[in-house]
C-alpha cells in the first residue's frame, strides 16, 4: 500500500486516511469517522444531513473540508470528503451519539488542561517532562530538549522585534539555519528519519540537539549584534548562526570519523536500547 495512503484501525473499524506531504497533515474520511461513531446504516446520508446542518450553523467545518481520492471497496479511487485532524475533533463535538462521549470527555479535559497551563506554565513544563519520561527518553535527553526549547524562544522573541512574521517567514529562515549547519532543509532531515507529522528535534540525538541549538543560540547573537532590517538580510544572519554550528559539526566528525547527522529517530532509538536500561533500579544493600 503507498505509504501516503493508509488505512487507521479505531475499535476494530478502519478509516482510510491520506498523508499530504507538503503541509505535513493526515486527511481522514469524513464518512469512516461517521461510520465509527454512530450506528447509522447508511453513514454516507449521515454525514450528507450533518454537513447541511453544520453549513445552515455557518460551521467552518464544512468550508473547510476538502475532498481528496481515496479507494472504495472496489478497489478504485473516488473523491471523498477529508478532514484534519482538528476538523475531526470539531465533527466528533457535533455528533449526538453515545460512541462519541468519550472523545468529547476528552477533548475537555485537554481544554481545561491548556487553560490551566496558560495560568501556570510551569504546569505545562511538567507534563512535558512526564511525556517524554512515559515515551522512554533518558533524562540527560530531557534536559537537552527542555534547553532548546528556551534557545529557540529566545531566537523566536529576536525574530518578532525584527518584524519577522510567525509561520511561513519563522519557516523560511529555520530552513536556512537548518541546511546551513546539517545540509538538509528541515522538510529534508524529517524524510532522512523517515519522518511525517513528528516533530524534528524529538527526533534528534544528543549531538544533533547540541548543534542545532548553537545554531539558533548563535542566530540569535549574531542578528542582536548586527540588528538586520529586513527578511533578506534576517536570511543572511540565518545562514551565518548556522554555519557556526556547521565548523563545530564538521571538526567533530573529522575527529570522530563518523556522521553527526543520523537516519536514526526516536521510535527506533528507543527501541534499540537494552530492556534492563527500562528496568527499575533496585536498592543495593550497605
Amino acid at each position: 500500500m503507498d505509504p501516503k495512503t493508509k488505512l487507521k484501525m479505531f475499535e476494530h473499524n478502519q478509516v482510510r486516511s491520506v498523508w499530504d506531504e507538503k503541509q505535513e497533515k493526515w486527511y481522514f474520511s469524513a464518512v469512516d469517522v461517521i461510520a465509527v461513531l454512530t450506528d447509522s446504516d447508511d453513514p454516507r446520508n449521515y454525514w450528507k444531513v450533518l454537513k447541511y446542518r453544520l453549513g445552515k450553523e455557518g460551521s467552518q467545518l464544512v468550508t473547510k473540508c476538502n475532498q481528496l481520492k481515496l479507494a472504495s471497496s472496489d478497489g478504485k479511487f473516488y473523491k471523498t470528503d477529508v478532514a484534519e485532524t482538528e476538523q475531526i475533533f470539531r465533527l466528533i463535538q457535533s455528533i449526538p451519539s453515545p460512541k462519541a462521549e468519550p472523545f468529547k470527555l476528552w477533548l475537555a479535559k485537554i481544554g481545561q488542561e491548556r487553560l490551566d497551563e496558560l495560568e501556570d506554565p510551569e504546569i505545562g513544563i511538567d507534563r512535558l517532562m512526564e511525556t517524554y519520561a512515559r515515551k522512554g527518553y533518558s533524562r540527560e535527553w530531557i534536559q537537552q530538549r527542555l534547553k532548546t526549547i528556551e534557545v529557540r524562544k529566545e531566537l523566536t522573541d529576536e525574530w518578532e522585534n525584527r518584524g519577522i512574521k510567525k509561520g511561513n517567514e519563522f519557516a523560511m529562515l529555520t530552513d536556512e539555519i537548518t541546511k546551513a549547519w546539517s545540509g538538509f532543509t528541515v522538510s529534508q532531515y524529517k524524510k532522512h528519519k523517515s519522518l511525517k507529522k513528528e516533530n524534528l528535534r524529538d527526533n534528534m540525538t544528543n549531538t544533533e540537539l547540541i548543534l542545532n541549538m548553537l545554531a539558533e543560540a548563535s542566530t540569535k547573537e549574531i542578528s542582536a549584534a548586527t540588528n538586520p532590517k529586513d527578511f533578506e538580510e534576517n536570511k543572511k544572519v540565518a545562514k551565518q548562526g548556522g554555519n557556526v554550528a556547521k565548523v563545530a559539526r564538521l571538526e567533530l566528525e573529522d575527529k570522530t570519523g563518523k556522521k553527526v547527522v543520523t537516519s536514526l529517530n526516536a521510535k527506533d532509538a528507543l527501541k534499540a536500547l537494552p530492556e534492563e536500561n527500562n528496568k527499575p533500579k533496585k536498592n543495593k544493600g550497605k
